[in-house]
């Protein structure tokens, strides 16, 4: 019976996908890759009752994910795959242009970068003078603040590796992509270095969720 169960939930997602499944049942169904020979679906219930929702027991922390009674080492690692698989995947599917000359292809570039992730990160994209990327650099991952993004190190790289552009992001997990005080602060001085070194600053992209501000052109500079 129990065999036959995970057929059936098997040949139910090629036949018609996930978008009729439960919350329970996808997480049902991506356990079966983890917990080989076990019944998933009290498990699944559990993850969700307990983090609240699909989304939220993706996001859960590797170290809380373990103290679920069921969920070892190999389920937690598979658990925390699917955010970061699902940004590469995006990411590689929908970044398709060469060039990157608006702030639009740039939004949507970073939105896709940006997809899963949990914590504030920085990133330094690197263009060419024909706006093609030659580099998209971590900077920080962590709580961002002016200290995380030195204005000496971003314009140490773009000079190391000859960029005649330069774009800053940075992210709002849980929030809206309205910039703070010290995101002004911030981009005033880098705009400023880059330009005295004859590098165009083109953006700084701040994204939150699906949404994205340019702090450069939002009027509060």
């Amino acid at each position: 019976m129990h065999k036959n169960h995970r057929e059936r939930l098997k040949n139910r997602f090629l036949a018609e996908g996930l978008d009729g499944f439960e919350p329970h049942n996808v997480l049902e169904l991506l356990l079966f890759y983890g917990i080989p020979q076990k019944d998933t679906n009290e498990l699944a219930h559990t993850l969700i009752n307990r983090f609240g929702s699909l989304s939220a027991v993706f996001d859960a922390p590797y170290e809380e994910l373990i103290t679920v009674p069921g969920i070892k080492e190999h389920s937690a690692t598979l658990i925390k795959m699917i955010p970061q698989l699902s940004r590469r995947y995006f990411f590689d599917k929908n970044v398709c242009e060469k060039t990157l000359d608006s702030t639009e292809k740039l939004g949507e570039y970073f939105v896709n970068k940006y997809i899963g992730a949990t914590v504030e990160t920085v990133y330094l994209l690197l263009l060419d003078n024909k706006y093609e990327p030659i580099e998209c650099i971590l900077i920080h991952e962590g709580a961002v603040n002016s200290a995380a993004i030195t204005t000496r190190r971003l314009v140490e790289l773009a000079l190391f590796r000859r960029a005649s552009m330069a774009v800053l992001a940075h992210n709002h997990p849980n929030g809206l992509p309205i910039p703070s005080m010290e995101d002004i602060y911030t981009t005033k001085d880098i705009a400023r270095a880059f330009e005295l070194l004859d590098i165009h600053f083109m953006a700084h992209i701040l994204v939150a969720g699906d949404r994205y501000a340019d702090i450069l052109q939002s009027g509060c500079l």
